[in-house]
């Protein structure tokens, strides 16, 4: 955001008085303050229902099942577990394709049973790890993200670069995992992790720098439905950041249960 002639902001050709400074400044601020309360709340309830189905031996089995193998008890999901950690892809598909033709109440609804649906998902991992690891892990988690998401708030370097290699980096993760389904290489899944923590650290300070343009250039343009629907979009975003570096960072640094 730079000062042009007559103390205007140049935001996309559009001139905004500079008197407006401070009431853009407090817009952001506020709209930004939304999107993590978004964001946060919406991890809070993954937490509470994976922790209640994990814990609740009639709600688990329901979803897992210990499977012995030569390397030790595997937690495979049933056939309603496959269906809980398929649910969430078709959330997040039509709250990507659909947000422009969702009213911004139905798009808050489907952002909470995204959340519900990515607890459920997210439930073996309390069968499969220590509580004490999980927790240590969410708490780096939480500080990794913090500290990239303060970054690509207020830094001044152009990320929009960056995100496009993110980008390819993330389609050569999701091609890797898919293929380590079928030859289970613990070597790759190794590199997978270490790969895939670096992609969704960028991601996250990527994403806060553009969730902060987007709001500078159409302040001026949108009313407060688009925002409303365009504050879960962005929330989206930055919980799946947040819940991949979670995931990956368990893998590398979690400790499994006996």
């Amino acid at each position: 955001m730079a000062f042009g002639p007559e103390n205007r902001y140049a935001m996309d050709g559009i001139a905004v008085p500079r008197a407006d400074q401070a009431a853009l400044d407090v817009g952001l601020r506020k709209y930004m303050l939304g999107v993590y309360n978004y964001m946060a709340s919406g991890l809070l309830l993954t937490g509470i229902i994976a922790l209640v189905v994990a814990t609740t031996p009639a709600l688990s089995q329901l979803f897992w099942q210990a499977v012995p193998t030569p390397r030790g008890v595997l937690i495979a999901p049933t056939i309603l577990g496959w269906a809980a950690m398929l649910s969430p892809l078709a959330f997040i598909l039509v709250l990507s394709f659909g947000i422009n033709r969702l009213s911004a109440s139905t798009a808050q609804l489907l952002y909470w049973l995204f959340a519900a649906a990515m607890g459920l998902s997210l439930s073996n991992i309390f069968l499969i790890y220590t509580g004490a690891s999980v927790a240590r892990v969410f708490f780096i988690t939480a500080g990794m993200f913090a500290a990239m998401s303060i970054w690509g708030y207020t830094t001044q370097r152009d990320l929009t670069k960056m995100g496009s290699f993110l980008m390819m980096g993330l389609f050569g993760i999701i091609i890797a995992s898919l293929v380590n389904i079928f030859i289970a290489s613990s070597a790759l899944q190794f590199a997978i992790s270490i790969i895939g923590v670096v992609v969704f650290v960028g991601l996250t300070a990527w994403d806060t720098q553009r969730i902060k343009n987007d709001y500078i250039s159409y302040a001026y343009a949108e009313g407060t439905e688009v925002a409303a629907k365009r504050s879960v979009f962005d929330a989206l975003a930055l919980y799946l950041n947040f819940v991949n570096l979670f995931q990956l960072l368990l893998s590398l640094l979690g400790n499994r249960q006996e």
